[in-house]
């Protein structure tokens, strides 16, 4: 399947905010976001069922998952922001109108249990997503970073990016990105949702022991087409990890296994700072740098 890259996010475009995964805790956070949005030059629109609340989730999965297909087929909006992660989106992959998601393709963001969305949208629609901050956590801080916020714009407007890198030097590697969240990625397995192109395995993880870590990469690198596929494994943020030791050991032990080579250090996670980058467009890491594609077919920008 080729994949498709949205159209670029501009000033005055509409950001429509729904609430895929967990139930919105703190609607203070909403307003502190759209408001942030508003002053950058964005219209914002709420999905009806954004504060729906079922225990956990943000409501009944149809629900959530028919809003997310009317965010695609409308099209008066142009991105769709996730409000924030927690868990439910494995519960509605199955309920998503991906012929409507491909058919109206729109800039899709979010990370943390937004990963299942994101991968599944690649694999089922061809559609290129966006890792990203989320309008609750990030955009609804009191304190925001200025550094997520610009990597932000600076991506879905179109700008070319590039991260430093801690790894081998003189390997140069090239393929698509993707990955996200580790265990969210984890918890898909048994699905089809591998991509068919070779990609650079970008991770990170929170509140995950070591031993879930281990098991995570177990049981990917049981899916052939993930040790056919994989090309490389960079490594972002692993908050509140019990031991640091045994996660290094445990990286290095399955990038060996996988033959692939290993870098950390990337900017991505749950903390303040963490970059923005397209799932499923392409990348490439040289002289310990990652460089991301402006577009499918645009061409590197090293600035």
């Amino acid at each position: 399947m080729d994949y498709i890259f949205p159209r670029l996010l501009k000033k005055g475009d509409r950001i429509g905010i729904l609430a895929p995964c967990g139930a919105l805790r703190e609607p203070e956070r909403i307003d502190i976001g759209i408001k942030r949005l508003r002053e950058a030059g964005f219209d914002v629109v709420l999905s009806k069922h954004l504060f729906d609340n079922q225990r956990y989730l943000a409501g009944n999965d149809s629900i959530r998952a028919e809003e997310i297909n009317k965010f695609f087929e409308d099209d008066r909006i142009n991105c769709i922001m996730c409000a924030r992660g927690g868990y439910g989106a494995i519960r509605i992959i199955d309920k998503l109108d991906y012929g409507i998601i491909r058919r109206n393709p729109k800039i899709f963001c979010g990370y943390s249990d937004v990963t299942a969305l994101s991968v599944m949208m690649l694999k089922t629609a061809g559609l290129v997503t966006f890792s990203s901050p989320m309008l609750s956590g990030d955009f609804g801080s009191k304190e925001v970073s200025e550094f997520t916020i610009s990597s932000f714009f600076k991506t879905v407007s179109g700008e070319g990016s590039c991260y430093d890198l801690q790894g081998d030097s003189n390997i140069d590697v090239s393929g698509i990105a993707w990955g996200g969240n580790l265990t969210t990625i984890a918890s898909l397995c048994g699905m089809d949702f591998i991509p068919d192109k070779g990609f650079l395995f970008i991770i990170e993880d929170i509140n995950e022991p070591a031993y879930k870590i281990d098991r995570a990469f177990a049981q990917l690198s049981g899916i052939k087409e993930f040790r056919k596929n994989i090309c490389g494994i960079v490594c972002g943020e692993f908050t509140n990890i019990d031991n640091s030791e045994w996660l290094m050991e445990v990286l290095d032990e399955y990038a060996q296994t996988l033959r692939v080579p290993l870098w950390r250090g990337l900017r991505l996670g749950h903390s303040e700072d963490k970059i923005t980058f397209p799932v499923g467009g392409n990348c490439k890491i040289s002289n310990n740098k990652i460089f991301f594609y402006k577009g499918l077919d645009a061409g590197f920008c090293f600035n």
